[in-house]
């Protein structure tokens, strides 16, 4: 995989990288979007500007609800009837 160079645009950055350039991070965040900021690797955390936070906690409460989406279900007007046969008659004793 062919190294970076400083100026290249970059949207991971190691732990350390981040703590020592957090200015760089966060107008990064701000201008170019979600920065990731890696530990061994692994993503463990996204850093956002917070128009961007508050576009995705927005859209979050607009999700519509399971019942919601249930009763707009062609399926809704369905007539269903539970029968009401309780099975045999078994003699336990």
């Amino acid at each position: 995989m062919p190294k970076r160079t400083f100026r290249e645009k970059r949207s991971s950055w190691a732990l350390q990288d981040a703590k020592a350039q957090l200015s760089e991070v966060v107008r990064r965040a701000r201008s170019e979007g979600p920065q990731r900021v890696t530990t061994r690797g692994a993503d463990p955390v996204v850093v956002l500007a917070e128009e961007e936070y508050e576009r995705l906690v927005r859209q979050d409460h607009r999700r519509p609800k399971l019942s919601e989406i249930l009763r707009g279900s062609p399926l809704a007007e369905l007539d269903l009837v539970r029968e009401l046969d309780y099975g045999r008659d078994v003699d336990l004793a």
